[in-house]
């Protein structure tokens, strides 16, 4: 199953982003802080595969009234866990609770074209069962591969098997891929902290 989401315009710098360790279980969250309010004018919709094209000159519509607020589970074929923290439709932060194996590069280099945005989490009518404005929890199964550079401090999760797609600066060090199609399509987490020593 694939994740619906749309892009919403940023008006503004890209928010920054707080990574938190659990130094016992070495779960990472990353955590988006309070972003500018979006541009009037509705949703941005799927993300083209060209190469520089501005968010402004995409075409624009309104999306689907179906936001959601609580957690999008996303979870690997290999019992990996990855949460989405979801507040109004809005993709808030990331918690990477079971890891995937993760396969380590010399070098690693994020996406040089992105477009600064909010990401918003659709989902699909009839997933929850409860109304719009409460919490609601979707679970979505899918390939999980991650790799990193040497240092572990830039890290890449693929959802799914490979394609074309766009990068969304979520916050400064938070950005999401979006495949032609309008999935999500992988999550790159940069300038990680290192995992706290426990003493």
């Amino acid at each position: 199953m694939r994740l619906p989401v749309h892009v919403e315009p940023l008006a503004g710098m890209p928010p920054d982003v707080d990574y938190r360790w659990d130094p016992d279980t070495e779960i990472l969250s990353a955590r988006v802080q309070e972003a500018a309010r979006p541009r009037e004018g509705g949703f941005v919709g799927l993300l083209p595969a060209g190469d520089g094209a501005a968010l402004s000159d995409l075409p624009l519509h309104f999306g689907p009234d179906d936001s959601l607020s609580g957690a999008v589970e996303l979870e690997g074929r290999d019992g990996s866990w990855i949460v989405l923290d979801v507040e109004r439709g809005r993709l808030a932060g990331i918690e990477v609770a079971v890891w995937p194996s993760v396969r380590r590069r010399h070098t690693l280099a994020p996406p040089t074209v992105v477009v600064d945005a909010h990401v918003r989490v659709t989902g699909r009518r009839g997933t929850r069962e409860s109304a719009p404005s409460q919490p609601a929890s979707l679970e979505v199964t899918t390939q999980v591969t991650a790799e990193s550079d040497a240092t572990e401090r830039t890290i890449h999760f693929q959802l799914g098997p490979a394609r074309q797609a766009r990068s969304v600066r979520l916050g400064r060090d938070l950005l999401v891929d979006v495949d032609t199609e309008g999935h999500l399509a992988g999550l790159w987490l940069l300038n990680v902290p290192p995992v706290p020593t426990v003493t």
